[in-house]
């Protein structure tokens, strides 16, 4: 029992330290710029559940939080207008994603075998699109009358909210999702099947 719970201290400690480090280093090619920050995530939530999930979420919310000190262009506009909808919009999104990815992870391995298996395809999707879809509701929630969205609205020429979350989001979320689903569903997989046999 022991020796299960600090493997499972450990595997969240790194995870933790890779949801981090990528948070900095996306992949930029074609223009477009890619996060895989929600995968260490989806890993943790599915291995782990909600709570993990929830915690792997925050750090990666902190991190982003962090960068609008300076690092991020756009996160330092939005932190110009409102610090505490700044952390709104970076926080607890984040930590909601990987709560509810782990629940629904832990809710699939009560199931039969189909389920089971089905949960590392399902909760490697649901993780970054859940990302996408809370953070970018919250920041129009929160900040689409302020003067950094008002901006992006006129520039894509968005008729109203929903229409600006779809130019500016755009193929590069769609490319976001699809990436950190092919890597989170193998790798998610594969940490479930070592852990099970060795611990």
């Amino acid at each position: 029992m022991q020796k299960s719970k600090t493997v499972k201290l450990t595997v969240l400690a790194v995870l933790s330290a890779v949801v981090a480090v990528i948070s900095f280093i996306p992949l930029k090619t074609l223009g477009l710029e890619i996060t895989f920050s929600m995968v260490p995530i989806a890993v943790g939530a599915i291995l782990y559940g909600p709570l993990a999930g929830a915690v792997l979420g925050g750090v990666f919310g902190i991190v982003s939080f962090l960068q609008c000190f300076g690092y991020s262009p756009f996160g330092a506009l939005l932190l110009s207008e409102s610090a505490f909808y700044s952390f709104l919009v970076c926080v607890p999104t984040r930590i909601l994603a990987g709560y509810i990815t782990g629940l629904l992870a832990s809710l699939m391995e009560k199931g039969g075998n189909a389920a089971k298996e089905i949960r590392f395809i399902i909760c490697s999707l649901i993780a970054p699109l859940l990302n996408t879809v809370l953070f970018m509701s919250t920041l129009v929630l929160l900040f689409y009358k302020g003067e950094t969205i008002q901006y992006f609205v006129k520039a894509l020429g968005a008729a109203n909210p929903f229409v600006f979350v779809i130019l500016f989001v755009g193929i590069n979320g769609l490319i976001e999702i699809i990436a950190g689903f092919i890597v989170a569903y193998p790798v998610s997989r594969g940490a479930y099947q070592g852990l099970k046999n060795r611990f």
